[in-house]
């Protein structure tokens, strides 16, 4: 496919991995030569998730007669599959030449390439077997808003803030949108209350879990104001979540069999929202740091990046909405070279987890020279803990991770701003981002945007939460999330 599809070689090449192939190179050329046949075709691809939303791309391929349109299987495979984690969707219509409806047929089978996905997003996400179907491009799917997507800032009245981690439930005490104090100007509420979700196999200790840390922000409501009533709650989690229901989330890995937790898990934050009595919404934890990120820039258009255990990611538009898409940025494509590392999980290659995270640390350990034989090959956190160490004394075997990190990130930054319009702010945040290692990797970034991209670099800044808005911003913008009338 390589020699079908040609991959550009960076101006900025990774330290540590020389055959990396950033897709928005690659895929720039494919479309210029495209446009220079003079044998373009117009390509719409629309994709449907939940209550029939649907969320549409519009591009060109080579004439199916032309020579060279072996080259738009490559591309348009590469293309379905950031979209789909981009966006979430179990229906996929292609305006188009109905040979790639055919190729795409195929690969989103059960025996297709993307047998995973189509999986995961047609029976266990959304419910529905995943599919492709083919119509002109004219008559494809129009673009539809989801009207439960906005977000009211200006509120009144007591809320009730949440954020649910690997090891860690957060909670805040917010009124009329900020963080509530006491009369001596000190946070009435913004904790953390430690926990081990993924070993529990009992929903309902989930359940008393979060109800916990719920009852205990009323409590200190109460103890400021015995007439207080909560009008809403928020919460964010990690995790896929459609209107409110658990569909895939590491928290509840422990609760088995999937009918277990389709009948008990799911439905569990519809069974506080009812215990409470008030509007409760959830949204996943990437879209509620860049809504965070907004806040505190007072500006929309923030596309968030969270490089931690994996990638998480988050986008809230030019109006602070958050869209209702998945932004499951880990699994989608970043690196086109056919010999990149493949995710354990999904099963693709070049996919963001493997570039932008703790993995991604612990694969350049070793291309960079570096042996840490007392810390297991698993053990994540702590050989990056190591790297850190050896990065502050100087090492430039640690600075070479982080470079090499850091030209991904600015070739990837530039891709996702072909699929993300607008983006002013590149929020960053994760261990990964911590320490000097952290300046490396911007400083980086911003050298491959301003000498490959310069428009994409003019058009954005990187932005950095301060200590502040990370331990107490995402729980207090979660509560800005419930519609309350």
């Amino acid at each position: 496919m390589q020699s079908v599809f040609p991959l550009v070689e960076p101006r900025f090449k990774p330290v540590l991995d020389p055959e990396f192939r950033p897709p928005v190179l690659a895929n720039r050329a494919f479309l210029a030569e495209v446009d220079a046949s003079g044998k373009a075709v117009p390509l719409v691809i629309a994709v449907e998730r939940d209550s029939g939303k649907v969320s549409r791309f519009e591009t060109r391929v080579f004439d199916p007669k032309h020579p060279r349109s072996a080259a738009n299987y490559f591309y348009v495979e590469r293309l379905v599959k950031m979209l789909l984690w981009q966006w979430g969707g179990w229906k996929v219509t292609v305006g188009g030449p109905p040979e790639l409806a055919r190729f795409l047929q195929y690969c989103y089978s059960a025996t297709g390439c993307r047998a995973f996905d189509a999986e995961l997003w047609g029976d266990l996400v959304y419910r529905q077997p995943m599919t492709v179907v083919r119509t002109a491009p004219d008559k494809a799917p129009a673009a539809t808003e989801d009207p439960g997507s906005a977000v009211k800032l200006d509120w009144t009245g007591w809320r009730i803030g949440f954020d649910l981690g690997a090891s860690d439930r957060k909670v805040a005490v917010v009124k009329d949108g900020k963080l509530a104090l006491k009369p001596d100007g000190t946070l009435i509420l913004s904790e953390e209350y430690l926990w081990d979700p993924k070993p529990q196999t009992d929903p309902n200790w989930h359940y008393e879990q979060v109800m916990e840390i719920l009852r205990a922000a009323e409590a200190k409501i109460r103890e400021v104001d015995a007439n207080a009533r909560v009008r809403g709650i928020g919460g964010s989690s990690a995790g896929i979540y459609v209107d409110g229901m658990v569909r895939i989330a590491s928290l509840f890995r422990g609760v088995t069999p999937r009918d277990t937790f389709e009948r008990e898990v799911a439905p569990l934050f519809k069974r506080l929202e009812k215990a409470w009595g008030v509007p409760l919404r959830l949204e996943n934890d990437g879209d509620v740091t860049a809504l965070a990120g907004a806040i505190a820039l007072n500006d929309g258009a923030v596309l968030g990046l969270a490089m931690g255990s994996s990638l998480a990611a988050g986008y809230v538009d030019e109006e602070k909405r958050i869209r209702g898409w998945m932004n499951e940025l880990a699994f989608a494509p970043v690196d086109y070279n056919p010999n990149g590392p493949i995710d354990e999980w999904s099963r693709d290659r070049g996919v963001g987890a493997n570039y932008f995270s703790q993995q991604a640390v612990g694969r350049l350990i070793p291309a960079a020279g570096i042996d840490l034989p007392g810390i297991p090959a698993d053990a994540l956190p702590q050989r990056l803990k190591k790297v850190q160490e050896l990065m502050a004394a100087g090492d430039e075997r640690a600075r070479k991770i982080y470079q090499t990190i850091g030209r991904y990130f600015g070739y990837t930054v530039a891709h996702y701003c072909d699929y993300y319009k607008p983006v002013r702010h590149i929020e960053v945040l994760g261990r990964v981002m911590t320490g000097e290692g952290g300046r490396v990797i911007l400083s980086e970034a911003r050298d491959v945007l301003a000498h490959e991209f310069p428009d994409v670099a003019k058009s954005l800044d990187f932005y950095e939460p301060d200590e502040r808005e990370k331990r107490h911003g995402q729980a207090a913008a979660a509560a800005s999330l419930p519609n309350v009338d």
